[in-house]
């Protein structure tokens, strides 16, 4: 099985930045993309960005130009930094992964327990 486990939330104010981990574990043989969704409350999870093996990144909308993601593969770690913030971008954080494990012959998507932010105005 993986495990993924995020951490690097918090609480803070509008305009200021906050840099989230996530790391990836266990019997994983490779990962194609790994990549940040959130979900607000009352609302539908959404993809925030994700960087598939070997490609470019790619973000929702309403967070380019001020979210980064990076990562790791030899460590199986995938950073999002995350700078202007908003009241809008309070959410649940959650870590995603598509990979494959030992043994298998397809891939899976496997998520992390999520990590909270909230932007106070």
């Amino acid at each position: 099985q993986a495990q993924l486990v995020e951490s690097g939330g918090g609480l803070v104010q509008a305009g200021r930045s906050l840099r989230l981990s996530c790391a990836a574990s266990g019997n994983i043989l490779d990962i194609n993309s790994m990549g940040w969704y959130r979900q607000a409350p009352g609302k539908q999870r959404e993809l925030v960005a994700t960087m598939p093996s070997g490609g470019r990144p790619m973000y929702v909308g309403s967070v380019k130009g001020r979210f980064t993601i990076t990562r790791d593969n030899a460590k199986n770690t995938v950073d999002l930094q995350m700078n202007s913030l908003t009241p809008e971008d309070t959410a649940v954080y959650i870590c995603n992964a598509v990979l494959r494990l030992y043994g298998s012959f397809s891939y899976i998507s496997s998520w992390g327990e999520g990590t909270l932010v909230t932007v106070s105005s």
